[in-house]
């Protein structure tokens, strides 16, 4: 029994726990399904091909989209904004269209590669006319307007301080404006913006976190290895 548990919660041993898994049907399909929107949410190009030629399980996207949207991060990851804003818009033009907050993130991240590279005016002139418009129709982009642009502020970039300022150099902010664009294509793609798995994992742990208040019974703690562990009796 764990420290704090009830003595009066109910006990299910493992071996009871067991055969009541066994008892519940998944079906193949389901799990190759799984599985399968897993790679092509990721990107895992040869293990989307890999798998569909062992399992038969057709992906819900054409395979060759998975190279678009690979190409689209990695312009992102390298900081060429307005070549990703091409490539998008000739993959769907509608996507960035009815997207107004992801396409003031693509141009707040090429505000930024401007200030990092020292063009100052030209950094002041591009937040004039690309992103000064948005802001003034929605406080909350006014406000990130606002943060980027006091990076300006700073003679030298890389001696910033301020760490709520600092954080946009750093390339977490284009791998997160990446994700933020890559999510996008895929429900334009699919109707999908997230795999899956993880969601279905979260929800595995939740749900045993509101099942220890009831029952003492086998958890599985580690995803990873997905081992059923206890109850201590």
């Amino acid at each position: 029994m764990r420290r704090g548990e009830s003595s009066s919660k109910k006990v299910v041993t493992k071996e009871e726990w067991e055969k009541n898994l066994r008892e519940v049907k998944i079906w193949k399909e389901d799990m190759n399904r799984l599985v399968m929107n897993f790679l092509v949410t990721e990107g895992y190009v040869d293990a989307v091909k890999k798998f569909l030629h062992e399992s038969g399980t057709q992906p819900d996207v054409d395979i060759g989209t998975i190279f678009d949207r690979l190409d689209l991060r990695n312009a992102v990851e390298c900081g060429h904004v307005e070549d990703a804003i091409e490539k998008v818009n000739h993959l769907n033009p509608e996507i960035l269209d009815t997207n107004p907050q992801l396409y003031f993130h693509l141009q707040q991240l090429g505000l930024i590669e401007l200030i990092r590279a020292g063009k100052v005016e030209e950094a002041l002139e591009f937040a004039q006319e690309k992103l000064a418009p948005s802001g003034k129709d929605n406080p909350a982009l006014l406000e990130e307007l606002e943060r980027t642009m006091a990076l300006m502020a700073f003679e030298n970039a890389s001696k910033i301080s301020v760490e709520e300022v600092k954080e946009l150099l750093n390339d977490k902010q284009r791998r997160k404006t990446a994700n933020e664009l890559d999510a996008a294509v895929l429900k334009s793609l699919s109707d999908e913006k997230c795999p899956s798995l993880p969601s279905i994992l979260k929800m595995l742990m939740l749900e045993q976190n509101q099942l220890d208040e009831k029952v003492s019974y086998p958890r599985i703690n580690n995803i990873v290895g997905a081992t059923l562990e206890g109850p201590v009796i």
